[in-house]
């Protein structure tokens, strides 16, 4: 299955330990700068902006409005927020402890 090909996919996990040992934003931005193209990143930049919506709360429409995101592309986010990995919620719990100590 499509799961087991991820797990198996050196070149994947070579990329997600790169990007854990990047010292800062800037080399970050940097290098998915390098890695993506514009369209790529604006995606991910929506996706990331409609779980963080999703998590206060906010109703899709208003979601839909703000952002310009469809509501199929927010069902789809709102689905892996709760039923995913627990990327969006470990990732979104580690920005709410960041923003409580001012650290970004």
């Amino acid at each position: 299955n499509m799961e087991k090909e991820l797990q198996a996919n050196e070149d994947l996990w070579s990329l997600f330990r790169v990007i854990c040992h990047l010292e800062d934003v800037e080399s970050c931005s940097r290098f998915l700068r390098d890695l993506c193209t514009v369209g790529e990143l604006k995606a991910m930049g929506e996706r990331w902006a409609v779980a963080r919506l999703l998590k206060t709360g906010l109703p899709y429409r208003e979601i839909s409005v703000k952002k310009g995101a469809s509501t199929a592309t927010i069902t789809r986010i709102a689905h892996w927020l709760r039923y995913g990995e627990g990327g969006y919620r470990e990732a979104l719990s580690w920005l709410q402890q960041a923003e409580d100590n001012k650290v970004v």
